[in-house]
């Protein structure tokens, strides 16, 4: 269910990496990769069964719709099989729900089959607009949902994510991002209907959850 994130500026090649080589270890689902470490994160994690996804538009989704579909086009093409963008939020904002779609809309084109996830960014949100914006994503046949990009000044809440889980359809699933850091956290999420969780405390929430399950078992 998570999402090993490797997106912070000032990580090395060898702390990208040794992400890798941890989301391996633990059998994630995925990493998500700056964009220029896609080439790498694929050679490193090739026969692994851990997905490599990348961001497109990331943090603030401003960039045009075009930049956005060259990204995913390339992407795709280095062996990305999962996209994270971030939607227009000043478009979103503005109550531009027809142009908000279209630019979705287009990346899911651009990504062909790959999985691609939309960034929202509820902490610049009102409910209306979180609301629109889950119901734009839908419309665009992306197949998540997601919270925040980890950069902005909140995460995802409990709340936001009861809400946005109750604005698509059960086709359409929900990631959490920022402020993942516990296992008690993640699996209160889970309870609401969340699949997938973007994290960085990756080993210390699955050691957790490892910890847990030896002790129910007397392990």
């Amino acid at each position: 269910m998570i999402d090993h994130s490797l997106l912070r500026p000032e990580l090395t090649l060898d702390e990208v990496r040794a992400g890798c080589e941890l989301a391996a270890r633990y059998d994630v689902a995925s990493v998500c990769v700056r964009p220029a470490d896609v080439t790498d994160a694929v050679a490193l994690l090739k026969g692994t069964g851990v997905l490599v996804g990348t961001v497109v538009g990331f943090p603030h989704g401003g960039t045009t719709t075009d930049g956005k579909v060259a990204e995913t086009r390339i992407a795709v093409a280095q062996g990305a099989a999962e996209i994270d963008m971030v939607l227009n939020i000043g478009w979103l904002r503005s109550g531009l729900e027809e142009g908000v779609e279209a630019d979705i809309r287009a990346v899911v084109e651009a990504a062909d089959n790959a999985t691609v996830k939309v960034i929202l960014e509820n902490a610049y949100l009102t409910d209306p607009q979180k609301i629109a914006g889950c119901e734009a994503a839908e419309r665009a046949g992306a197949h998540y949902v997601k919270t925040s990009t980890g950069f902005a000044p909140g995460g995802a809440t409990m709340e936001d994510l009861a809400l946005m889980r109750a604005a698509v359809s059960p086709h359409v699933k929900i990631k959490a991002a920022g402020g993942v850091r516990t296992l008690d956290i993640l699996l209160a999420m889970a309870a609401i209907g969340v699949t997938r969780f973007g994290a960085t405390a990756t080993a210390a929430i699955l050691d957790d959850q490892a910890r847990r399950s030896q002790a129910n078992t007397g392990g």
